[in-house]
């Protein structure tokens, strides 16, 4: 007796294990309906920064120096002032909402895929947590698989 012929690749789904690599989906805010990406990263800067960024209002650009590299870009207000944030001691916390406290490392690391495993080792929340979290039906401020 033969034994079944699996489906194809294509059809299988791939369940995320604790070494899948996820990271911030910004197009997932512009795809889902109430949720606003600006709003959302104001709310990780502190009161007085925010408030500055905010009567700056979009579209001001300056000059950012990547102090690793000598390189200069332009950043908008909001995201120079998400990269001075990162930096900070205690920018990423356990006092924070476990959803918040992963984008937050995604914000630092420029949006580089990490696993729970890695995540977990970065923000000393459980890894198993973090995966049931990433791996559910349910998309958190665009956290998903890379």
């Amino acid at each position: 007796m033969s034994s079944p012929t699996p489906p194809p690749a294509s059809s299988r789904l791939l369940k995320p294990t604790l070494d899948s690599k996820y990271h911030i989906d910004y197009e997932w805010f512009a795809n889902t309906p109430g949720e606003d990406l600006r709003i959302y990263l104001l709310t990780h800067l502190p009161s007085d920064v925010r408030d500055r960024v905010t009567a700056a209002g979009e579209g001001v650009e300056m000059d950012f120096i990547d102090p690793a590299t000598g390189e200069v870009t332009r950043l908008d207000a909001l995201r120079l002032a998400l990269r001075q944030a990162a930096e900070a001691e205690g920018f990423i916390n356990r006092d924070i909402a476990v959803v918040d406290c992963l984008f937050r490392v995604f914000i630092r690391n420029d949006n580089t895929p990490l696993s729970p495993r890695e995540l977990a080792d970065i923000t000393g929340h459980d890894a198993q947590n973090i995966h049931r979290l990433l791996s559910g039906t349910r998309v958190y401020k665009g956290l998903r698989l890379a």
